[in-house]
């Protein structure tokens, strides 16, 4: 058998479980250990190693981390958590607008790092009063991969498709955010009946407490970063690489008088870019042993043509189930037309493979921060809790997804 066949099925073996039984290995741990094995099967030298790496999406994604621990340092994404905390005597209108705001800033900030920054703060706001914390929590991971799917810049796997091909952000922006914001609606509408729809006042948090991670609102570093996050949107409708645009920003933030450079540096995930990296060498190492196009063949001759957009998306929902969205889309990229001749193809792998996301606990990495660094903070959610929510609202969104790329595509 194929040794390139084999650490490539072991590696998204270990995707799809999460670990490997008996060792402490992470997703990140196993995708560079498949990277790795395929750099000695393949024997690449180190300009073949660095040839296989997307760097645009990573630079992408770095600076995205950099603007994101601005917001966090400045105050921010607490005030805006403190800003919803009113509401917490009504739970259902306090769950549509924590939705709301985690939906817009993944569009702006990338979902996982949304999840990173406000599952900790939402921790603690529910630990202290009586709402039921599961379905909050279910919402911020729901509304953060839909909201998501609305923009390039709004997970990794947006990014890299909208890298690879070159995709115009408002164009991208206009195909995609209708079947995002109904998904949404529809997310919430089958979470809020789970919670009561009132709570004693007197149960009720008005604020929370400072911490140096979670630090109380800054005017002007907040305004800075907001400020640059409106730079760098109308950058990315330029021909600037978006890299560069988002680097350059990045780079602008950490000259500062009061928050130090490392500490901006210090929240970036390298967890996730290491994933990337991992990723990345295992896709450049199946193409290269012509097992990938070996796939796409057997696919064709079974009468699943990728050139059919509903064929393509159904693959891509099945796919970003077994082995996380960001390798599926991955995998699929190289079954994708040129942009220019069919750029819907490319919109629509975007919003199927973050839809699909939500069905169940493996399906994003964005749901797995929720659930880890919840666990973290004493509140289990469980992959049936997941499943419970993640089923029905997935496979409605798919729905409105499915009939928005018939009247659209």
């Amino acid at each position: 058998m194929n040794p390139v066949l084999i650490v490539f099925v072991l590696s998204y073996a270990g995707l799809a479980l999460g670990s490997i039984p008996g060792y402490k290995l992470d997703r990140s741990g196993i995708a560079l250990l498949g990277g790795l094995a395929m750099m000695v099967i393949l024997q690449w030298d180190s300009h073949e190693l660095a040839k296989a790496l997307d760097f645009p999406t990573l630079f992408l994604l770095y600076g995205l981390m950099i603007i994101s621990a601005q917001f966090r340092l400045g105050g921010f994404y607490t005030w805006v958590a403190s800003k919803t905390l009113c509401l917490m005597d009504r739970p259902r209108i306090f769950l549509f607008w924590m939705m709301l705001a985690s939906a817009l800033l993944s569009a702006l900030l990338a979902n996982d790092i949304v999840c990173l920054a406000f599952t900790p703060v939402l921790c603690r706001a529910l630990s202290q009063s009586r709402i039921p914390p599961i379905p909050c929590l279910l919402g911020l991971a729901l509304s953060s991969n839909l909201g998501s799917a609305m923009t390039i810049v709004g997970n990794p796997q947006n990014m890299l498709l909208g890298q690879s091909g070159q995709l115009d952000f408002l164009g991208f922006f206009l195909w995609c955010t209708p079947p995002a914001l109904l998904g949404l609606i529809l997310a919430w509408a089958w979470l809020a009946p789970s919670l009561p729809k009132k709570i004693q006042t007197e149960l009720v948090i008005t604020r929370l407490e400072s911490s140096p991670l979670w630090p109380d609102l800054n005017r002007w570093q907040s305004l800075k970063a907001i400020l640059s996050m409106l730079l760098l949107i109308g950058l990315f409708l330029t021909d600037i690489p978006r890299e560069y645009s988002t680097l350059g920003i990045a780079g602008f933030l950490l000259i500062s008088r009061t928050i130090h450079s490392k500490e901006l540096v210090g929240l970036v995930d390298w967890h996730l870019l290491s994933l990337f990296c991992g990723l990345f060498w295992i896709q450049a190492a199946i193409v290269e042993a012509g097992i990938l196009q070996s796939a796409m063949d057997s696919l064709l001759k079974l009468g699943l043509d990728m050139q059919n957009l509903y064929i393509l998306n159904t693959v891509s929902i099945v796919l970003s189930n077994i082995v996380s969205n960001v390798p599926a889309v991955m995998l699929l990229i190289p079954s994708l037309p040129e942009a220019t001749q069919n750029s819907v193809a490319w919109y629509s792998l975007a919003v199927s493979s973050t839809l699909a996301g939500n069905l169940i606990l493996i399906g994003s990495i964005a749901n797995l921060i929720v659930v880890e660094q919840a666990k973290n903070l004493g509140i289990t959610i469980s992959f049936y809790d997941h499943a419970k929510v993640g089923i029905p609202t997935t496979l409605l969104t798919i729905f409105v997804f499915f009939l928005w790329l018939f009247i659209a595509g």
